[in-house]
């Protein structure tokens, strides 16, 4: 994977910034949170890189009915289909523009157009896509009614399109509703945390304390919970992003840019919260 310029000077930034946490805030409470920004800055530049290819990857699919479209008007008057795509490669298609002209060019070097279908489905790595081109290259190659299978194609990709907004609309609110009910746990989570586990610990410093296994009343047993607190938030993020996405987009990649977000979040809000509540 090639590393571009924003992914290395967001690689620079975030050294820069996690090695000035550790020189400057070695003393201070906040040295974690100083450390957790410099990781998420580093990081930031790849999760954009990574949604500008999912949102490119959508957009040759929405364009793909375009020029579906394209070819079954072509077909219908008579234009022979290899002969249609080359009539089409002039035509702005977006980010799916370089694709049809790559199509076209080994349709008119002889490269038959079963084998270019293939390559052309192999170059765009969507599943959709390639289910189309599969029946498109089956149907010229059985010799049937193109134009037929070409409508149906078409007719199946805009049907696709069309549940995939209304899904996204319906559960809009369902993903509203996600993130805040993530932020009330983390908040419960640092209630337990800073609040209650102390108070329990102080509990069992006395004659209770026998009955506090693993060192609650002898200090130091709120540390001890706070790390699987910590692990349980992240965990917790991680996959709670991935079933966001997973119900509103219908794929478990789109859910990484809501772990992502999640994680930082957790990050964040954890290691700013002990800075600020640590004892003096």
């Amino acid at each position: 994977m090639e590393i571009n310029k924003m992914e290395w000077a967001g690689v620079v930034f975030g050294f820069i910034s996690v090695m000035g946490s550790i020189l400057f805030l070695r003393e201070s409470p906040f040295l974690m949170f100083g450390i957790v920004i410099g990781v998420v800055v580093g990081a930031l530049p790849f999760m954009t890189s990574f949604l500008g290819v999912q949102k490119k990857k959508k957009e040759k699919e929405a364009k793909f009915l375009e020029f579906t479209m394209d070819l079954v008007e072509n077909v219908k008057i008579g234009t022979p289909i290899s002969k249609a795509i080359l009539n089409l490669r002039r035509r702005n298609y977006g980010e799916l523009s370089p694709h049809v002209i790559k199509l076209a060019n080994q349709l008119g070097i002889g490269i038959t157009l079963h084998v270019s279908l293939q390559n052309f489905s192999k170059d765009i790595g969507s599943q959709v896509i390639s289910r189309a081109v599969g029946l498109i290259s089956e149907a010229e190659r059985a010799g049937g009614k193109i134009e037929t299978i070409l409508e149906s194609v078409a007719e199946s990709i805009n049907q696709i399109e069309t549940l995939r907004k209304e899904r996204k609309a319906s559960i809009s609110n369902l993903v509203t509703q996600g993130y805040i009910i993530f932020m009330v746990f983390i908040i419960i989570m640092l209630v337990m945390e800073f609040r209650i586990l102390p108070m329990v610990s102080g509990l069992g410093g006395t004659e209770g304390s026998e009955l506090l296994p693993g060192g609650i009343g002898g200090g130091g047993g709120d540390q001890d919970f706070s790390k699987p607190l910590f692990v349980l938030l992240l965990v917790q993020s991680f996959f709670a992003g991935l079933v966001i996405g997973k119900i509103s987009e219908g794929s478990i990649k789109d859910g990484i840019k809501h772990s992502f977000i999640l994680l930082a979040l957790t990050l964040l809000i954890t290691s700013g919260a002990r800075g600020f509540f640590a004892p003096a």
